[in-house]
């Protein structure tokens, strides 16, 4: 899938201003994320080799006599005398000789073969995973007092570093005479294996303070910690650094800014990135998949998928499991069979990722017979594949089978993590069975899951459309960091039970406390200023969502129209309207329900053929609206038109539908025709 790079200067125009000036990293302070662990020496470490040491010094230089002492198996360990090593270099390493314990010197050559044993003794541990014998081999270096050269230092920063050990790491590197991009890109690694992303992003500030260049393998592993913490801008300034050293096309680096614009939702530079590359790999385009699939955009996850199978791409198991999550999100079922035919054909269908992407696929397309044989053919499910069952019955209104099947996890010995938690709630939400989501709550705080903001924010749901107020607020004053998610929980609860000056009340909270609002905070808050008839509050909050560029969000601007029409103030909802980008069939529903209902038919009647000019497909609320337009009118064959259409749509048998057809022939004078819809 090679394309040439055409128009390349005209995509680097949005980067060519930040590479004007120098690039000015943010200095945050990402080590206070960092738990402080005390360094110490390991003086006492389990080796293969002992040494029983004695209290008397002796000077380095010295020869230690060892006649008189003869090396005897049989009489246990030796004893010799401690050595009391200088700290200077000089000592150790001024001449091309190297003096041992016993005072002969030792060439140069044989001393750096020593510290390239050492090495591959800590590669050895990186590779098995060994954080325990890493630990034997540095206190030998230290007990032995060997002096460590760049090289193996990397190697001990390696070692700590993959094994969740950065502070150890971070200590090392400061030991460093003189350290280079090898040793910090070390340190980089080991915070992003660690999931700590800022401490990355942190250590990357420091090394570019210092001087240091970069190289490719550093950009490409910051790029990742950018992706942990969503951080849209840094990741754009590694991006123009790219550039500016001369990374931009290297395959590493161009997949992991891919995977950074993707994750933060701006697909539009993910596919500019992907489409600059010389050469696309199944790693390059598993990034933009993956990105299509969260935000999505079905369509473009097929037509990328099909281009990499033209080209013969080999498909692993993860390719498929994005497709298939892409399918799942658009709802696409006949090509996610497809995709499973696919994975048969390839013999994957069994591994764990793709299983549970088939669940998801299936139960997210209400297909809950294929999901539980799906799930039923793993030979040994995971947490994650019980959550996926758990929550697909939940979402098809099978809840007490999922709470059952919740049951059988816990039997079967596999321990839920907070999204089985978070699904398990759920349940006793649709359940509306208090008693049960006690007990949840009392599982949750069983497993150590109770301080989880994911499920808090869930707690919080199920006890306020319980009618458990009071409950709901505890466990949301209890939180230590209220997210938007939690609020936007609290929020919905008082909007359900009718409470709409309390939702106003924790709105203006919410902005105090300096938490961002987004579109479900708003579309919560702007119906509780239509129910209370309150414009006043309700332009403040349009004010906040043109603030948030959020105005133009179908949902919002719904909500927005339907506040302004409900109150009204047509013209600001005509206004609101015309403003939005997709005006999906609930918009146009809106606006002209808004007019229905201040008795504007002929307003009615005329957005209703712009709808049908513009090819959006009515529902019953739609037809209802404008048959109750045409009652007032007394336009019969309007009637009768949007009454063969109700028909041919199946609408007829709908109670709105029903009952303003019976209106409309009523106040037309076609008392048999309402009579015989009104009997029907």
């Amino acid at each position: 899938m090679s394309s040439p790079v055409y128009g390349f200067p005209g995509f680097l125009s949005p980067f060519l201003s930040v590479l004007g000036a120098s690039i000015q990293f943010p200095k945050r302070n990402y080590n206070s994320l960092i738990p402080f662990l005390p360094f110490t020496r390991l003086n006492s470490l389990p080796c293969a080799h002992y040494v029983i040491v004695s209290d008397e010094p002796t000077s380095v230089s010295a020869p230690i006599s060892t006649e008189n002492s003869p090396v005897s198996h049989d009489r246990g360990f030796q004893k010799i005398p401690r050595i009391s090593y200088s700290r200077k270099k000089s000592s150790l390493l001024s001449s091309s000789k190297v003096t041992q314990r016993d005072g002969r010197s030792k060439p140069a050559n044989l001393h750096k073969a020593r510290l390239r044993r050492y090495s591959r003794m800590l590669h050895d541990c990186v590779a098995k995973g060994s954080i325990r014998e890493g630990k034997t081999t540095h206190g030998r270096l230290i007990t032995r007092g060997i002096e460590l050269d760049s090289r193996l230092s990397v190697s001990l920063i390696d070692v700590y570093a993959k094994r969740g050990r950065v502070v150890y790491a971070r200590k090392v590197l400061d030991g460093m005479p003189e350290r280079d991009v090898v040793s910090w890109t070390a340190l980089i690694v080991g915070f992003v294996a660690e999931g700590c992303g800022s401490g990355g992003l942190s250590s990357f500030c420091e090394m570019r303070e210092e001087g240091i260049r970069p190289n490719e393998f550093t950009l490409a592993t910051i790029l990742k910690a950018c992706c942990m913490c969503f951080d849209f801008d840094f990741g754009r300034q590694i991006h123009a650094e790219a550039i500016k050293l001369g990374f931009f096309l290297d395959l590493f680096v161009g997949s992991a800014l891919v995977d950074v614009y993707a994750k933060c939702g701006e697909m539009e530079l993910a596919a500019k990135v992907f489409s600059f590359m010389p050469e696309k790999n199944v790693v390059l385009c598993n990034a933009l998949l993956n990105g299509y699939s969260e935000m999505g955009h079905g369509e473009e996850v097929l037509k990328l998928f099909h281009r990499m199978s033209e080209c013969q791409m080999n498909l692993s198991k993860f390719t498929l499991s994005t497709v298939l999550k892409g399918c799942s999100n658009s709802g696409y079922v006949k090509e996610g069979q497809v995709v499973h035919s696919m994975a048969i054909k390839i013999g994957c269908e069994l591994s764990e990722v793709v299983s549970c992407a088939l669940v998801d696929m299936y139960s997210k397309c209400g297909l809950v017979h294929a999901a539980l044989k799906i799930f039923e053919n793993i030979k040994d499910p995971d947490v994650v594949a019980w959550s996926a069952i758990i929550t697909c019955l939940d979402q098809q209104g099978q809840s007490w089978e999922a709470a059952h099947l919740f049951n059988q996890m816990r039997d079967s010995g596999v321990t839920p993590n907070q999204f089985t938690l978070c699904s398990l709630v759920c349940v006793a939400t649709h359940l509306s069975d208090l008693h049960y989501g006690e007990s949840v709550h009392a599982c949750i705080c069983k497993y150590g899951f109770q301080s989880d903001n994911l499920v808090r924010s869930s707690l919080i749901t199920m006890y306020m459309q319980n009618g458990c107020m009071q409950n709901g607020a505890r466990v949301f004053e209890a939180m230590t960091y209220q997210d938007s998610v939690s609020w936007n929980a609290f929020l919905s609860g008082f909007n359900d039970y009718k409470n709409f000056e309390e939702v106003l009340g924790i709105f203006y909270k919410m902005l105090l406390e300096g938490v961002k609002p987004d579109v479900y905070t708003f579309t919560g808050v702007l119906r509780s200023c239509c129910s209370l008839l309150d414009v006043a509050f309700g332009k403040q909050v349009h004010a906040h969502t043109i603030k948030n560029s959020l105005d133009g969000n179908n949902f919002v601007g719904t909500a927005l129209i339907n506040m302004y029409a409900k109150s009204g103030y047509l013209e600001e909802a005509d206004v609101t309207f015309n403003r939005l980008i997709n005006r999906d069939v609930v918009a146009w529903t809106t606006i002209i329900a808004g007019y229905a209902d201040t008795d504007q038919a002929e307003k009615t009647l005329s957005y209703f053929c712009e709808m049908q000019r513009e090819g959006v497909k009515p529902n019953e609320f739609t037809v209802a609206s404008c048959l109750s337009s045409c009652s007032l009118m007394a336009t019969l064959e309007n009637g009768q038109m949007l009454h063969s259409m109700a028909i041919k749509a199946g609408f007829s048998s709908d109670m709105f539908v029903s009952s303003a057809l019976v209106d409309m022939y009523g106040k037309c004078g076609c008392i048999e025709d309402a009579e015989a819809i009104f009997q029907s």
